[in-house]
């Protein structure tokens, strides 16, 4: 592309911060902004990274159609919400109006295995109007390509088994709600806890219906099962709620979180397959106390047996930088939803990035 990348920001809250200033770095042009919050509209995006002003003024959501419409932009970056359904909206408007968009909705990872009608309605949309849909982050790299690199220097793979930390407070309310901080025990059992209770036909039905919620990893195993070429023949998940001894204030959602309530969570996601290979998952995500950090460990057991621990990863940096470095890759993609598996090993992007845009 012999020209800038246009793109426009959808979400103007922490992670964005990041987004915004990576694609600006990278000589994207960001040419809008939209968001729902009355605190940060009517602000110059440069003000919300504590820069200088750029010129482009953070608009309400409810103009989002027209700030689309004539910024034509060549992707939206949607840094909202954590469920497919909850990004529904504006996947939806920038399929309809053939606008390429990547959001970092953690279900959006690899939404047919959680939410398939949903996915197919995006898919078709997005297929009609020529542009690509799709969801990265984090788990593209620390819980997709870099185990996949690891099993394909692996003679036999019997087991993958994975856990991540990560602190919710770095990454916004909706997150942070989504894994339960706050709640009491009971009320984390009644919400959360109790909806994979269920059998399998049961949650089938559920899923059919979009009204699953899938922990991250329900779908980081199912983007692994297709990038290892790999038949899923079923897949469980349990959430644990995550206590500590002493009170914890949460900046993020506002509250003093007492001893013994729910920091967060612990989801345990197990998936069997036709050719024989487990994968047990495991992704904690909680109000930190004091002494407590990000860790990434995962081992790939068989012949040979390799474990791979990355510890303090600086998780929102490296979401944010994925989301920027795909961006080439979901313009040059076929149209639809397309799941980041199906793109390619994502690489370093030493040049301008309109520079890979074929």
């Amino acid at each position: 592309m012999d020209r800038k990348i246009k793109a426009v920001q959808y979400g103007v809250g922490k992670m964005s911060v990041y987004t915004m200033r990576y694609m600006l770095e990278k000589g994207i042009e960001i040419v809008g902004a939209i968001d729902v919050n009355p605190e940060v509209i009517g602000k110059d995006v440069g003000q919300i990274m504590e820069k200088e002003n750029i010129g482009v003024i953070v608009s309400d959501a409810k103009n989002a159609r027209e700030v689309l419409s004539s910024s034509k932009p060549d992707i939206c970056i949607i840094t909202t919400r954590s469920l497919f359904s909850e990004v529904e909206e504006p996947f939806m408007l920038c399929a309809e109006l053939g606008i390429n968009a990547i959001s970092t909705c953690e279900e959006a990872f690899f939404p047919m295995n959680s939410n398939p009608n949903l996915t197919k309605k995006v898919d078709e949309l997005a297929k009609k109007n020529n542009c690509t849909i799709t969801g990265t982050g984090y788990q593209d790299i620390y819980w997709g390509q870099l185990i996949s690199s690891i099993a394909g220097s692996t003679q036999t793979i019997k087991k993958i088994k994975g856990s991540s930390s990560y602190n919710v407070e770095e990454y916004g309310i909706a997150l942070a709600e989504a894994h339960g901080a706050g709640l009491t025990l009971e009320e984390f059992d009644k919400k959360i806890a109790s909806a994979d209770r269920i059998s399998d036909e049961e949650r089938n039905a559920v899923i059919e219906k979009g009204d699953y919620m899938p922990s991250y990893m329900w779908n980081v195993n199912g983007w692994l099962c297709s990038k290892l070429g790999l038949t899923v023949t079923s897949q469980t998940q349990k959430c644990v709620p995550q206590t500590y001894k002493d009170d914890i204030f949460s900046s993020t959602l506002n509250m003093n979180i007492k001893a013994g309530d729910s920091t967060g969570m612990s989801a345990v996601v197990t998936t069997t397959t036709k050719e024989g290979i487990i994968i047990e998952s495991e992704c904690i995500g909680k109000v930190y106390a004091p002494d407590e950090y990000d860790k990434n460990v995962w081992t790939v057991e068989g012949e040979p047996t390799t474990t791979i621990t990355v510890e303090k990863p600086a998780t929102v940096e490296l979401t944010c930088a994925t989301v920027v470095n795909r961006i080439p890759d979901v313009i040059n993609a076929e149209a639809g939803y397309i799941t980041t598996e199906k793109f390619g090993e994502l690489n370093f992007k030493v040049k301008p990035l309109n520079e890979y845009v074929k």
